[in-house]
């Protein structure tokens, strides 16, 4: 599993020019599901993903976490983030989650944020979407799972 977590200011998810979630400051978390992760992975990554320290104290250095500004999450699934491209130049599919591990996946992974963070909005998985941000930095975080 691959989460990239970006400090935003604010970021929105529009499916048919229609806006189906919008969140102000936190976090915009695109995360991609490959074929050997679990549901302990999810809880992993919420974990880290809820817990990391990537917001500024009043010294500016980053010591507070989403949870302790009180700020958003908007989670997106990205399969791309998944993908194999050492070799090529063109995306290999091979280590993605296949598309039913992978909502699967993607639901636990909301399920387990939920009960700790009430101000989640999530994209739809395998949507066509598309995501504004105002990038906050820039500050963005690769995890893996």
């Amino acid at each position: 599993m691959n989460l990239l977590a970006q400090r935003v200011l604010s970021s929105s998810v529009f499916i048919e020019k229609k806006k189906i979630a919008s969140i102000d400051r936190g976090i915009l978390a695109l995360v991609g599901f490959e074929k050997d992760d679990t549901l302990l992975d999810c809880e992993f990554i919420a974990e880290k993903l809820l817990n990391y320290r990537i917001f500024p104290d009043d010294k500016g250095r980053m010591e507070n976490s989403v949870l302790e500004v009180k700020g958003d999450l908007l989670l997106i699934p990205e399969v791309t983030l998944a993908l194999e491209t050492k070799k090529g130049t063109r995306p290999n599919f091979s280590q993605a989650a296949s598309p039913d591990l992978g909502e699967k996946l993607f639901d636990e992974l909301c399920n387990k944020i939920r009960k700790v963070q009430d101000k989640l909005e999530v994209g739809i998985f395998g949507a066509n979407m598309e995501i504004s941000l105002i990038n906050d930095g820039p500050v963005a975080f690769l995890f893996k799972g």
